[in-house]
C-alpha cells in the first residue's frame, strides 16, 4: 500500500488498540479511523451494516456524508454484500449501478464482513479521490486484517 504508515505498522497499531474487543460498533468506529489516517489515497473511509435482508445502512465512517442506505442491488457497496467478494473499482464511473455518495469519488474498495455462517454481515468501503487507487495487495492485505480483527467477535457471538 502506498500509505503515510507502513501497512505493518498499521496493521500492528490496529491489533493492539482492538485487543479483546467484541462490540463491532467499536471495532468498526477504530478501524475506519486508523485506516482513514494512515493512507492519503482514503478520501471515505468507513462500514455499512446489514440492518435488513437487502439493506446496507451507515456505520461508522471517516470523511464526508456517506450515503444513509444502500440496498445490496446498488452500487459496489450492494455488489459486495450481495456477491459476498471483494469490490476493487479502478474507474467508479464505469461500474454499472453505481451509487454517487461524493461527486469527488473516482475509485473504491469494498470488502465484505462474514460471520461464522459465511453470512454479510457489513462492508468495509474505502473511496479515493483518485482514479485507479487500489491494487489487489491492498484488498488482500486489509481482508487478512478484518478477519483478524473480527474473529474475537464472531466467537463471543456464538455464531
Amino acid at each position: 500500500m502506498t500509505m503515510t504508515m507502513p501497512f505493518e505498522e498499521l496493521r500492528d497499531r490496529i491489533l493492539a488498540l482492538t485487543e479483546g474487543e467484541t462490540d463491532e460498533i467499536a471495532l468498526m468506529a477504530t478501524l475506519a479511523c486508523e485506516l482513514h489516517h494512515a493512507d492519503e489515497r482514503f478520501d471515505w473511509t468507513g462500514f455499512y451494516r446489514v440492518t435488513e435482508p437487502g439493506l446496507l445502512k451507515i456505520g461508522p465512517y471517516q470523511g464526508g456524508h456517506g450515503c444513509l442506505v444502500i440496498p445490496f442491488d446498488r452500487g459496489v457497496c450492494g455488489a459486495a454484500a450481495r456477491s459476498g467478494t471483494t469490490q476493487l473499482v479502478a474507474d467508479v464511473e464505469a461500474f454499472p449501478g453505481h451509487i454517487a455518495c461524493a461527486a469527488s469519488t473516482r475509485s473504491e474498495l469494498v470488502i465484505p464482513l462474514k460471520d461464522a455462517r459465511g453470512e454479510v454481515f457489513a462492508v468495509l468501503d474505502i473511496d479515493s479521490d483518485r482514479p485507479a487507487a487500489f491494487k489487489a495487495q491492498d484488498a488482500t492485505r486489509l481482508e487478512a486484517l478484518l478477519a483478524s480483527v473480527f474473529s474475537a467477535h464472531l466467537r463471543t457471538k456464538g455464531v
